[in-house]
């Protein structure tokens, strides 16, 4: 990696952002099994378990930005490369929806002529001046 090079991974609380709603429905199949039956502690445990694998997938999610490519790394069992020329890239659109702007955060949505990736989706990095 050279000096210039950017090497990004979406950020923790974004990844809690996105499992808070299984951690919330996992909270409720609990408080089923405490007042219904028992039975609901293995939705409960099987939530947990999808909150913690996209948890970890969305944190181990890596973009490596140079002057000739995009490289985006991907996955936990399975492993996936994708790799952009710049030349390629066309058009960007940076968002920051409200929660986002809480946490210093923004999605880079970054249109290509590629035809693997027409549209790749860098969401959760922090905010920066990464477009310049």
């Amino acid at each position: 990696m050279e000096n210039n090079d950017i090497d990004l991974r979406p950020a923790p609380v974004f990844a809690f952002i996105k499992v808070f709603p299984f951690m919330l429905l996992s909270l409720a199949f609990l408080i089923l099994t405490w007042k219904v039956s028992e039975m609901f502690i293995f939705f409960s445990l099987g939530i947990t378990s999808l909150a913690l694998y996209r948890y970890t997938y969305i944190r181990k999610i890596d973009y490596l930005i140079t002057a000739e490519f995009i490289r985006i790394r991907q996955g936990i069992f399975f492993k996936r490369t994708d790799q952009v020329e710049m030349y390629r890239v066309k058009d960007y659109i940076v968002t920051q929806p409200p929660v986002l702007q809480q946490f210093g955060l923004m999605n880079v949505i970054l249109k290509t002529t590629d035809r693997e990736n027409p549209v790749i989706w860098m969401r959760g990095i922090p905010r920066s001046e990464l477009i310049d």
